[in-house]
């Protein structure tokens, strides 16, 4: 069953709290070692019944008592699918929390059908992920990127007014595609600085985007308007090139398009001809296919930063994700509503 924030668990719903719930850690690879470094796995094993060294990675090769008793599954990055086969060796499975971000590479309506709570750690992954994206307005309206090559060139003094002429971040507009966890949390972080923030989301009206302190706008102003466009929509059938050349088009002349959403929202051939003119600039953490080819000219061009999803957690903020995870084991074992559990029709407009 899917528990909202909030919900009170009553007495058909609420297991025994205290107990200490059995279970199992499904992941891919060695991941689980740095997920949960630094205590995160002493303190998990204090929280739940737990074979800590015990890792799967396929069901079909589990153990079938260890998966027969299963209640809880700590999942993470590379988790199998769970489809309904699956479920059928967990008949006391009865909640999925994952300590990274979507869910929809291993949970299926079969998890859904069979009332079982999801959690994830999405709300955490994106805190790392706003940062990078404020990191990468401010360096993009002061050209920190060319400044750095053209020193690096000139191992001297250059003139700095023509180089900065026109640039910097004071007065700029700034335009955020979706209002997403990520995208509210860079919102939030815009806020201190003197810009003009423009947003474009379906789903956010004028009284909530009034709360956010931004401009409602279509897509198409926004992306004539702005300075620098951040993209953070999910992944959806219908946002599938979102930015395709028409819209890249509109972009003004020497803006910025990042995206450390999903590669497929941008049509990467129209990306690519846009950025090889030198019209304008893009940082991309995400691209479609995920690895471009070898002689792909984005890793080279000098108005580019290409990086290879970085955006998101990694090294010690993988820690963060594992005890908003471990958090949520703990409600759970307490008979407590998660916190941050996901459902089904969220998942029709999230990554």
């Amino acid at each position: 069953m899917f528990v909202p924030e909030g919900t009170v668990l009553n007495s058909s719903n609420r297991i025994p709290a205290g107990r200490r719930p059995v279970t199992v850690l499904a992941m891919g690879g060695e991941i689980h070692r740095t997920l949960l470094a630094g205590g995160a796995l002493e303190r998990l094993g204090h929280i739940a019944s737990v074979d800590t060294s015990l890792l799967v990675t396929e069901y079909a090769a589990a153990d079938p008592a260890v998966l027969a008793d299963t209640e809880v599954l700590f999942t993470h990055w590379g988790s199998p699918q769970l489809t309904d086969e699956v479920l059928r060796l967990m008949p006391r499975l009865r909640a999925v929390v994952h300590a990274a971000g979507s869910v929809k590479h291993h949970v299926t309506e079969a998890v859904w059908d069979r009332g079982i709570a999801v959690s994830s750690a999405a709300a955490a992954n994106a805190l790392p992920v706003a940062e990078f994206t404020l990191a990468a307005i401010l360096f993009a309206n002061k050209r920190v990127l060319g400044a750095a090559r053209r020193y690096r060139e000139t191992r001297g003094a250059f003139d700095l007014l023509p180089h900065f002429a026109g640039q910097g971040n004071y007065l700029r507009t700034i335009g955020i595609v979706g209002a997403s966890r990520i995208g509210r949390r860079v919102i939030e972080l815009l806020r201190p600085f003197d810009l003009e923030v423009l947003l474009h989301d379906p789903y956010v009206g004028k009284e909530d985007a009034d709360a956010l302190g931004v401009e409602r706008v279509g897509l198409d102003e926004l992306v004539r308007r702005s300075h620098v466009v951040s993209i953070h929509a999910p992944q959806l059938p219908e946002t599938r090139h979102m930015f395709d050349a028409r819209l890249l088009a509109l972009m003004a002349d020497g803006s910025t398009l990042i995206n450390t959403a999903r590669g497929s929202l941008v049509d990467t051939r129209a990306l690519t001809e846009e950025l090889v003119s030198g019209r304008i600039h893009g940082v991309i953490d995400v691209t479609d296919p995920d690895h471009l080819p070898s002689d792909s000219p984005l890793y080279n061009l000098p108005n580019v930063l290409l990086t290879p999803h970085i955006a998101g957690s990694l090294g010690n903020e993988l820690g963060r994700m594992a005890h908003w995870a471990i958090d949520e084991v703990e409600r759970y074992a307490q008979g407590a509503p998660f916190a941050y559990g996901v459902g089904p029709d969220e998942l029709n407009r999230s990554a």
